[in-house]
């Protein structure tokens, strides 16, 4: 819970005029993937102990195939703090992009109310990314919390 209202404070605050959001720079959000990766793999460790390493062996696949799924596995478990902090900060960071270049064509007197109707519509899309991105965030850490806590499931 207080990851999604950080993510979400954060997100929201963007979305007032001359501020600023930190989760739209990757720094901030590779951080926040970073800690949890290694707080779910400690956590993984310290529950389950070299049970653990069972999220990365297929049991149900054929033993042929079973070294080559485990470095696959083994990949796609360093990759999630990468995939978890670029799809945070790439989304707000885009929103807020789209958001200034219809402001942008506010000043022009021709195309004015079209820019005022745009700027309003991505205004009302950039508050629901805000709460759908900090909801996403939230809800991988869970599922990698719950590949923690319970490996074999």
């Amino acid at each position: 819970m207080t990851l999604f209202c950080f993510i979400l404070f954060a997100n929201a605050l963007a979305l007032l005029p001359k501020s600023f959001s930190s989760t739209s720079h990757i720094a901030v959000t590779a951080v926040l993937a970073v800690l949890v990766f290694v707080g779910v793999t400690v956590l993984g460790f310290v529950k389950n102990g070299a049970h653990f390493l069972g999220l990365f062996w297929v049991s149900s696949a054929p033993m042929a195939l079973r070294p080559v799924l485990a470095i696959i596995e083994l990949f796609s478990y360093f990759v999630r703090p990468v995939s978890h902090s670029i799809r945070l900060a790439g989304n707000i960071m885009a929103g807020h992009a789209v958001l200034k270049v219809f402001a942008t064509f506010g000043a022009v007197a021709m195309i004015m109310p079209l820019s005022v109707l745009a700027v309003v519509s991505v205004y009302a899309l950039e508050v629901l990314v805000a709460v759908v991105q900090a909801y996403v965030f939230t809800i991988l850490t869970c599922v990698y919390l719950k590949d923690a806590l319970h490996p074999s499931h």
